[in-house]
């Protein structure tokens, strides 16, 4: 096996809390019905309505690809739009598979600082051609928190609301890191969701500490139909849904879905606080969630993967993005930012 120490490529290289662990092994005792008719499945979507203060349609896929793809294509005709931030995920990072999965719905791309679309990007892109030649603007995706680890605040979401009520758009929100943006802002998931204008939430399970799955919710319930038939088609319904679930479960009931994006965010504060102090390190972005990024000198860099430090530099705009997760700790941390010091001393 290879060095198992933590790293901060991505929240995905993490292993899986105890709590979603926990559950799983329970969920594992005897024999239940397949395909999600089973009471794991029940218990979790149930709770999900719970959290969200609203009687929602909840379906769990594999990945957050197929859950933002699919529910793109829900919102969709082949002949639609779909208006999101030029570093979007489903931009950047999907291969494609929105456009595929909606039989060509086209993504219009938009800029805005740290990440965010402003009501006024959108509104430019919706007004921009109305003719019958050009894919009619149908969606506005948008995530949270973003790819540049930023938050949306209430009040830019709500003026995402006033544009996508004026045009009758509808708004899809990638959540790969809702909990955290939770956590970050101190409000209710329903506040930063259905209360602002979002009709579809795409709310990640891994990052978090499951091993696997993707909770989506419709909080416009109309938008759900057939929905579990599309998830078939895509080969997304899982024959032993209750391993989906009842992780899920375990995080919600237990409250470790908070309490593990509330770690990983303070992680990435302390990171913050000490890169601020090491010459020649720039922060790219504000750090609002469990994302750091920063310029680094290319022979640090060097230095660092010499190291095998693992980390990515191209996502966003360049620089290198260290992400902290459920179980990042402060050794690891002050690890990493004694070879930082070193290499830039060794540069110096």
């Amino acid at each position: 096996m290879s060095s198992q120490l933590e790293q901060f490529a991505s929240d995905n290289s993490s292993g899986i809390c105890p709590e979603a662990l926990e559950y799983m092994i329970r969920a594992n005792q005897g024999s239940v019905p397949a395909y999600g008719n089973d009471e794991w499945t029940q218990k979790a979507t149930d709770y999900f309505r719970q959290l969200f203060e609203i009687d929602c349609e909840v379906f769990f896929t594999f990945n957050g690809t197929a859950a933002n793809s699919l529910s793109l294509a829900a919102l969709c005709q082949s002949y639609h739009s779909v208006i999101c931030h030029e570093t979007s995920h489903i931009e950047t990072d999907e291969c494609g598979a929105p456009e595929f999965a909606s039989n060509g719905s086209k993504l219009l791309l938009a800029q805005g600082k740290n990440g965010k679309l402003t009501s006024e990007a959108i509104e430019a892109i919706v007004t921009k051609r109305t003719d019958i030649h050009y894919p009619k603007p149908k969606v506005i995706s948008i995530t949270q928190s973003t790819e540049l680890g930023t938050l949306y605040s209430i009040e830019e979401l709500l003026k995402i609301k006033e544009v996508a009520t004026k045009y009758n758009l509808k708004i899809h929100m990638d959540g790969a890191r809702f909990s955290n943006a939770v956590a970050a802002m101190n409000k209710s998931s329903a506040e930063i969701t259905w209360k602002t204008g979002v009709d579809v939430l795409c709310f990640c399970g891994t990052k978090n500490g499951m091993a696997l799955g993707e909770a989506i919710l419709f909080f416009n319930k109309e938008l759900a139909e057939d929905f579990d038939y599309r998830c078939k088609q895509a080969g997304q319904l899982a024959s032993k849904m209750r391993f989906i679930s009842a992780p899920w479960l375990g995080l919600l009931e237990t409250g470790a879905w908070l309490k593990n994006a509330r770690h990983a965010n303070q992680c990435a504060e302390y990171l913050e606080n000490q890169l601020l102090n090491i010459e020649n390190v720039d922060l790219m972005f504000p750090r609002e969630a469990n994302a750091v990024f920063v310029k680094l000198p290319e022979q640090v860099i060097h230095a660092l993967k010499a190291k095998n430090w693992q980390f990515y530099t191209f996502i966003g705009v360049g620089g290198v993005r260290f992400m902290c997760s459920w179980n990042t700790t402060q050794a690891r941390i002050d690890e990493l930012i004694y070879d930082i010091k070193n290499a830039t001393n060794s540069k110096n």
